[in-house]
């Protein structure tokens, strides 16, 4: 597992679009133990070699929650770097292919890294941009290799560079009161005294807001704890913005601080002064790069003629505002289903660029 971490280091260091994840991150996500995705799914890993040189990874996983969603026999494949080897790519997605299909599943669907809900697609556009926060980075070579194995793309994800700074004030005030709510809505930032009840408002309203989504599975309850405990030390108070209507909320979007930015230079380790740097970057110097993975409009309003997308501008705005004052400058949000219309005209409306594109691919297992 070290030598799995430690790959992707040795591959792409010094490629402009690339920061490490930090080990201990990595050694808890493929936990059995840590991981609560591992309670309703079953995960392998390969390392590829060369004699006793590594040259490649990969993940190959099972998830019975999508399953018993959508019953369609899809396995996933995920934690795919490799040295630009056209024999090294074969050998690792033929690895993963034998399991899943060994496993019943007749499709082979990915990268995942390890679920839909965690690191999600190949890079395929983008490759120079800044690193971010949950994001995988890919080397541009790796997108023929996968194809040249007979994948074909299911879905592209699309991921925007917003300029907090100097985006537009969108017109979602207008919207809302032209459908008559003036008013009734308000927006607030999330209470960090009730970090926990915050995180599962939020994740309530996302699973559904998103439960008509391509691919969408549920977080469970275990997730949503883990995530609560996992997120708050790069929550952002001021860009964690809910939406009331009448009281209730109904609308959020969230901020990430980009750790990426923080722990650009350390290696992966924390260890022996890390720690310290970390806690300096995040507390004092401050992160002014932010991720936005999260964003939704329960279906209830979302379906609403100009409520839906009124509730969606306003977040985006406060979030711009806030983010002006604390003097964040830009964020990525994403990522977005390309055929996702509705989000991708609300974020290009609102100021946002496409900067970076991620492909999953599919492959029927015959």
């Amino acid at each position: 597992m070290r030598a799995f971490i430690d790959l992707p280091k040795r591959l792409y260091r010094g490629h402009a679009g690339y920061v490490p994840h930090l080990d201990m991150e990595r050694r808890d996500t493929f936990s059995a133990r840590k991981n609560p995705y591992f309670q309703h799914a079953e995960v392998r890993f390969w390392l590829a070699r060369r004699g006793e040189r590594v040259v490649g990874r990969i993940s190959a996983q099972v998830d019975r929650a999508h399953l018993d969603r959508y019953h369609d026999a899809t396995g996933f494949f995920g934690c795919l770097d490799a040295e630009d080897d056209p024999a090294v790519y074969a050998a690792l997605l033929a690895a993963a292919e034998t399991w899943l299909r060994d496993s019943g599943m007749q499709r082979s669907r990915g990268p995942l890294s390890l679920s839909i809900n965690e690191e999600v697609g190949l890079q395929i556009g983008g490759f120079d941009s800044r690193s971010m926060l949950l994001i995988p980075y890919h080397p541009p070579y790796a997108q023929a290799r996968v194809e040249a194995q007979g994948y074909a793309k299911a879905k592209d994800v699309i991921s925007y560079d917003y300029d907090v700074q100097n985006a537009p004030l969108t017109i979602g005030r207008k919207l809302i009161e032209r459908g008559g709510f003036a008013g009734r809505v308000k927006v607030r930032t999330a209470d960090m005294k009730r970090f926990d009840a915050e995180v599962r408002t939020l994740l309530d309203i996302f699973n559904d807001a998103w439960a008509d989504n391509w691919g969408y599975v549920p977080f469970t309850e275990a997730e949503i704890a883990v995530a609560a405990k996992t997120l708050k030390p790069v929550v952002i108070r001021d860009l964690a913005i809910f939406v009331d209507v009448d009281g209730e909320t109904v609308a959020f979007i969230v901020a990430l601080a980009n750790l990426n930015e923080a722990v650009r230079d350390l290696g992966g380790r924390l260890l022996p002064f890390g720690w310290a740097k970390l806690a300096w970057r995040l507390l004092v110097d401050k992160p002014r790069s932010a991720r936005v993975p999260l964003m939704g409009v329960r279906k209830k309003f979302r379906n609403h003629p100009l409520l839906g997308a009124g509730l969606a501008m306003m977040a985006i705005d406060a979030l711009r505002e806030n983010g002006k004052r604390i003097g964040m400058k830009t964020a990525e949000l994403g990522w977005i289903l390309e055929d996702n219309k509705a989000t991708n005209n609300i974020i290009r409306s609102s100021g946002g660029k496409v900067y970076k594109t991620h492909r999953i691919y599919e492959k029927a297992l015959s």
